[in-house]
């Protein structure tokens, strides 16, 4: 099949997001896996808000006038996040993805990004596979959990909005705990006013952009993650990512009622350390 890859548009809104809708539902219930997205606008809905960012750089595949596939690598950081990356199920093995993600590589050298994440289903074979051929390693199995919110304080921690003035200290904590910070993605958490931090011993020790799969949490110690996880009114979308390294954490969310939805993978390639702290990452990174 011959097809290229061009730079997306508005035009491709609905044709993207019909396709990320069939492609990710289409892979889950053949694994008897609920789908991430509960129906097609909640898809385009984010397709349209991707390609409408200015720090996404968006791109499809076409072939004969034709979107047959679509990919994103979000650049609000040092490190940037691919995904989604979704082709038709009806010309899958083909090459489509691998050229999709080879656009997204070559987008990253241009912009002299440190490194590029994902977060893959773990039960996914084939995109599995095509990531590590790419260069890609596996660096922290995730638990997807979904369930009732918890609402309750953790002792000692106050949990309050975010505001710009707390940008420098978040910044901090993301340094201290994965080596860069994530100011973009903070800052536009912050004006939708999704953003929450942790205070304890009168100070930031923690914060969220929003706890739920397009959400990332960074904490000093188990405890403030803990805390926002529990004042959290909803966990969104599909549910939050938790590092199933992190015994305590991931017991004491059980403990709390939530179950496991899915199991995932981080992927990185480029720059990346060992995190020393607490952290939920995103379906980014």
């Amino acid at each position: 099949m011959t097809f290229h890859i061009r730079l997306a548009t508005d035009k491709d809104v609905e044709a993207c997001g019909a396709i990320c809708y069939t492609a990710f539902r289409t892979i889950a219930l053949a694994h008897n896996f609920h789908p991430d997205f509960p129906d097609p606008e909640a898809a385009e809905g984010l397709i349209r808000m991707a390609i409408g960012h200015p720090d996404v750089y968006a791109v499809v595949a076409e072939t004969g006038g034709r979107v047959i596939g679509s990919n994103f690598l979000w650049e609000q950081s040092s490190i940037a996040g691919v995904g989604p990356i979704t082709i038709d199920p009806q010309v899958q093995n083909q090459g489509v993805g691998q050229r999709l993600m080879q656009s997204v590589f070559d987008r990253s050298v241009e912009t002299a990004r440190a490194g590029v994440r994902l977060v893959q289903a773990a039960y996914h074979g084939r995109s599995l596979s095509l990531y590590a051929k790419l260069g890609f390693d596996a660096r922290e199995p995730l638990a997807n959990l979904q369930g009732t919110p918890i609402r309750k304080s953790i002792s000692g921690h106050v949990v309050r909005q975010a505001t710009k003035q707390d940008l420098e200290s978040c910044n901090s904590i993301c340094k201290a705990v994965h080596g860069h910070d994530r100011s973009g993605e903070v800052l536009d958490a912050i004006g939708q006013g999704i953003a929450s931090v942790v205070e304890r011993d009168g100070r930031i020790s923690g914060y969220t952009t929003c706890v739920g799969f397009f959400g990332h949490a960074v904490g000093e110690a188990n405890s403030d993650i803990m805390a926002l996880i529990a004042a959290a009114p909803a966990f969104a979308g599909p549910g939050l990512l938790v590092p199933t390294r992190n015994s305590d954490l991931l017991r004491w969310c059980l403990q709390e009622g939530l179950r496991v939805m899915q199991p995932m993978t981080l992927m990185s390639r480029g720059y990346y350390v060992e995190p020393r702290g607490a952290f939920l990452p995103s379906i980014l990174f």
